[in-house]
């Protein structure tokens, strides 16, 4: 319908705007304005072509609910239960509706707004004065049509796009005069063929609505362009006014007050960058009007395929961030929006790709305030057209040029003016074609001041950065080292190899991960080509919900009785919903940190740490170092190490002083680790005082190693560690049979009781409850292969039970049902001595556990180690090892060796989707005591040779299997403790690459010990 001549049809159309006002620029005005947000009357209609009765200033809405503005009509209600306008749908690539660009369905769910308002005197006043009204809708999903006073204004498509609407002649300015606004919304429409980006479809005014008085003689459109090259700043601000004539230009701390359109040089301005984000309060003023400006002095150019702000090589150190808090969805708040640039910041993110649209701008202008690096992204995706091999993919279609155009045109003009950002970007997956030909080429006419990105053609034909969405670790090494495969046109393909290299979507993390994020870290500082890369994403888009028993949980697709949807891949973020770090946020901070502090303890075993300064811009003159040295993690001594002067990415080696290399006290033996960091000297640019900026950690003693493949089954099973003569024999009571305190039974060997503690027997332990990576829908898919085996079903039988002088052996098989696959395994029991020797009476046991895989296994294992049940009373955990945080193999990088305290809930982290979590890596001792006063004071310390990893939880891994959510996890009445002598790695498979071949646990022969105690 491209005459968009039926009303009922228009939003059909492949570019349904009509009446709405030149796009501009963003401004901060002193003129009048109205902000209509509040609750407006609202009716839901399950058809477009609802009647438009309502649009009547006399019509009767006095039976129409309540709607607030800004909002999405499908939250209203969801976290109560209740869906009263419909709820929320969830799909990552299709569309939720038949692909016939660019018509929809007549079911198209419709929402009609109404609200009254006066005019202001002082807007009144303007107006009067030849100004003119403009009533401007910072984001409206997904079409929209306006009528005012029973006059329609306009209509527009661009969901995260503002609209402005002359409403000068239908306006009733008069004191006390009531204006009637209608706003029609539809849920789809021929832009929604352009709106498909992994989230959400929500549907509303979801962003503010303004009156603006705009006056005669007023500020119609601002561009500044603020360079800095050569140690000044050079500045020129064009003004568009409604007279015609230039506007004053006031930056009173550079001295400026010269007429816009002016080129100014000025030697005293300093730069704005993310790690020093100077801004500079300006004025754009006429008689009638004052536009206020926040100006940012920085260059952004690509010299020698290196990228560089400032003359100075930058390094992205970012995150995709789409808008979306759980209670309302996109319709973030300004606290909200400052939550997460200060989460940002405090975790060392240096840049937000905003994917996949522009968002609101005052986001944007936080950023420009506390530094953050922005590729702002075009409101375009159009991945629906994928699982159809993109036939009728609009980047293709000339009949679509004018809406990839006006999408474009949108962007730039709103958020042209902000410092922070480096980067245009035309759009995420929507294949390729002309219409992203023609954007390119209009940005580059507009504003040649910042490059421009598109990750979806490879051949980079339109753009000025090589970028790339999930390559792996060894994919990103070739292109650092420019030796990735040619292109096929030899043109392209040398243009290519001088780009500068980003990753605009690495290491998804969704769930418990993501994992290889150091080794990407070290690809990107091997060469200045690579400008980083953005982890996938911010924030998991889950939204609270109350279930059918009444019980909150974080809802994500298929929760709302979607028919099509795209499951908890929604919830793939750094933070929970209600940004509650994740443990992989944590290691991102590390990664990311400006100082890294290695130990460079070398041949001449001289104790020292290489300290990195990481930052682009800065020198280390805000750092401080201090130090800590613990025995056993206990602290013993502590002082500061001189900071070196070090220029960005410079480096140098600080020796530790002797104090931190003191003995232990009285000769007390025992493990000693330095453990050295940067933080913050003192309140600085975005710094708070004390503030962490890196770590880094030095063993002064032999680090104990991991458990050995050294001992297969077919050696000698026998007590290792003590002195010859010290493991006594058991003895036979009945069923039982009795050995160091505890008590057997004599026909399985199981262990039923440890001093004054009931336990289970420990059992070998392969399975883990499958991590999102683990599923590999992009990637690797272990958890498919795992089931099919039967990995999550085995079966024990015990092959013999063997009474020896020096202890108890038990051999058994375990396998699944189906296959013919197994793992011979080995129990081996002995009697260890307590404090007071080897015949005090204690109740301890050593337990060696020798394992051997039979058969050929197509696939790595999830984990080997062992898991038993313990009293329920036993919830509070203290160990020696990495903490205080969860660690697996290729994760747990912000981890550090100490002693910690937890409780057992604590130890847990809720994810979105119930997984694997929980692990605390590389433990000397662990000790389970009651946790409160009233459960007695018996408990168990586990003491590993040399080191053992552990999970303890309330439920088994079968029910962390089985739960969709976390609300349904419960006490299963015993705390399952497991200990683990290795474990497979995380990776990023669910949307990347799998795990690393150093962190695959494939299988094979293995050996570990533990010594079990009651203590108390």
């Amino acid at each position: 319908m491209d005459d968009h001549d039926d009303v009922t049809r228009w939003y059909e159309g492949r570019t349904p705007i009509r009446g709405a006002l030149p796009a501009r620029a963003w401004l901060h005005s002193d003129a009048p304005s109205l902000d209509l947000s509040g609750l407006w009357r609202f009716r839901l209609s399950a058809r477009a072509d609802a009647d438009e009765a309502f649009v009547d200033p006399g019509f009767d809405d006095h039976v129409w609910d309540a709607l607030p503005v800004p909002s999405h009509w499908q939250m209203q209600g969801q976290a109560e239960g209740r869906a009263p306008y419909g709820s929320p749908a969830y799909t990552n690539v299709r569309y939720p509706f038949p692909v016939d660009p660019p018509f929809v369905p007549d079911e198209n769910p419709t929402g009609d707004h109404r609200r009254t308002f006066t005019v202001p005197a002082d807007a009144a006043a303007v107006l009067d004065a030849g100004g003119r009204a403009v009533l401007r809708f910072e984001g409206v999903d997904s079409a929209f049509r306006v009528w005012l006073n029973g006059v329609e204004l306009g209509r527009s498509v661009g969901s995260r796009l503002p609209t402005e609407l002359d409403a000068t002649d239908a306006l009733r300015t008069t004191e006390g005069a009531e204006n009637v606004l209608a706003v029609r919304v539809h849920q789809w429409s021929s832009g929604s063929y352009l709106e498909d980006q992994d989230m959400w479809w929500l549907s509303g005014i979801f962003r503010e609505v303004r009156l603006l008085a705009r006056p005669a003689g007023g500020i119609d459109d601002v561009f500044v362009h603020a360079g800095w090259a050569g140690g000044a700043g050079s500045l020129r601000v064009d003004a568009v006014t409604t007279s015609g004539e230039p506007a004053r230009l006031l930056v009173p701390e550079l001295g400026v007050d010269a007429a816009t359109g002016t080129d100014l040089e000025l030697p005293d301005a300093q730069p704005w960058s993310a790690e020093v984000p100077r801004l500079y309060d300006a004025e754009v003023v006429t008689a009638t009007e004052r536009v206020r400006l926040r100006l940012g002095f920085r260059t952004v150019a690509i010299t020698d395929g290196v990228f560089t702000v400032n003359g100075a090589p930058v390094l992205m150190r970012g995150v995709n961030r789409h808008e979306t808090w759980p209670d309302h969805g996109r319709a973030t708040t300004a606290e909200e929006d400052l939550t997460d640039v200060l989460l940002m910041k405090a975790h060392h993110v240096n840049a937000v790709r905003t994917s996949h649209y522009p968002p609101h701008p005052r986001f944007l202008d936080l950023c420009d305030e506390h530094g953050l690096w922005v590729v702002d992204e075009c409101d375009l995706e159009t991945h629906g057209f994928e699982p159809n091999g993109w036939r009728r993919n609009p980047s293709d279609d000339p009949a679509w040029r004018a809406a990839y155009l006006d999408r474009m045109t949108r962007t730039v003009e709103r958020d042209k003016n902000h410092a922070s950002i480096v980067l245009w970007s035309l759009g995420n997956e929507s294949g390729v074609g002309s219409n992203l030909t023609a954007m390119s080429r209009w940005v580059h006419g507009r504003d040649a001041s910042r490059p421009v990105h598109y990750e979806g053609d490879l051949t980079c034909a339109d753009v000025d950065v090589f970028s790339r969405m999930y390559a792996s670790h060894a994919e990103v090494a070739e292109i650092a080292a420019g030796i990735e495969p040619a292109l096929e046109d030899p043109a392209l393909d040398a243009e290519r190899r001088v780009m500068p290299f980003l990753q605009c979507e690495y290491a998804h993390a969704m769930g418990n991960g993501p994992g290889g994020l150091v080794e990407y870290q070290r690809i990107f500082q091997s060469s200045d080509r690579c400008m980083g890369g953005f982890v996938w994403e911010w924030a998991d888009h889950a939204l609270r919900q109350r279930d059918a028993q009444g019980r909150q949980r974080w809802a994500y697709g298929g929760d709302f009785g979607e028919v099509v949807h795209d499951g908890s891949f929604v919830a793939d973020g750094l933070v929970l919903p209600d940004r509650t770090p994740s443990p992989g946020l944590d290691d991102v901070a590390l990664v990311f940190a400006p100082v890294e502090i290695e130990d460079t303890t070398g041949d001449d075993e001289v104790p020292a740490v290489r300290v990195t300064n990481r930052y682009d811009v800065r020198s280390l003159e805000h750092v401080a170092l201090r130090w800590i040295l613990e025995v056993d993690g206990v602290e013993t001594a502590s002082g500061a190490l001189p900071t070196p002067a070090l220029a960005p990415r410079g480096s140098a080696v600080v020796a530790l002083p002797d104090e931190a290399l003191a003995p232990p006290v009285n000769g007390r033996a025992g493990e000693r680790w330095v453990t050295v960091a940067a933080v913050a000297a003192g309140e600085g640019v975005g710094l708070s005082a004390g503030q962490v900026l890196g770590v880094g950690q030095v063993a002064l003693d032999d680090v104990p190693g991991p458990a050995t493949t050294e001992s297969p089954l077919s050696a000698p099973t026998t007590g290792t560690g003590e002195a010859a003569g010290a493991s006594r024999a058991p003895t036979r009571l009945g069923p039982d049979l009795l050995l160091g305190g505890a008590v057997f039974d004599a026909a399985t060997g199981a262990l039923r009781r440890l001093g004054g503690i009931d336990v289970t027997s420990p059992v070998l332990d392969l399975w883990r409850a499958p991590i999102e990576n683990d599923f590999g829908e992009h990637g690797e898919a272990l958890a498919p292969i795992w089931r099919a085996i039967g990995l999550d079903r085995l079966t024990h039988r015990t092959v013999s039970v063997t009474a020896d002088d020096d202890g108890l052996t038990v051999l058994t098989r375990v396998a699944p049902a189906v296959a013919d696959l197994g793992v011979a395994c080995s129990y081996r029991w002995t009697t260890v001595g307590g404090p007071d020797g080897p015949d005090d009476g204690s109740a301890a046991l050593r337990l060696t556990v020798d394992v051997a895989p039979e058969g050929e296994w197509p696939c790595p294992w999830p984990r080997v180690g062992v898991r038993m049940h313990l009293p329920r009373a036993l919830g509070q955990v203290s160990w020696f090892g990495r903490g205080p945080g969860e660690a697996y193999p290729d994760t747990g990088i912000a981890t550090l060796v100490g002693r910690f305290d937890a409780s057992v809930d604590e130890l847990q982290f809720p994810y979105v989707v119930p997984q694997e979590n929980g692990h605390r890596a590389d433990a000397r001792w662990v000790e389970l005591r009651p946790s409160s006063p009233g459960a007695g004071r018996a408990g168990l310390r586990v003491e590993a040779e040399p080191t053992i990893g552990f999970t303890a939880r309330r439920w088994t891994t079968e029910a962390l299997d089985a739960a969709r959510h976390d609300a349904e996890l419960s006490d299963g009445g015993s705390i399952v403790l497991g200990l683990d002598a290795a474990l497979q790695g995380i990776g990023t498979a669910a949307c990347g690459p799998g795990t690393l071949p150093a962190y695959r646990l494939d299988p094979a022969p293995l050996s570990f010990s533990v010594v079990l105690r009651a203590i108390g």
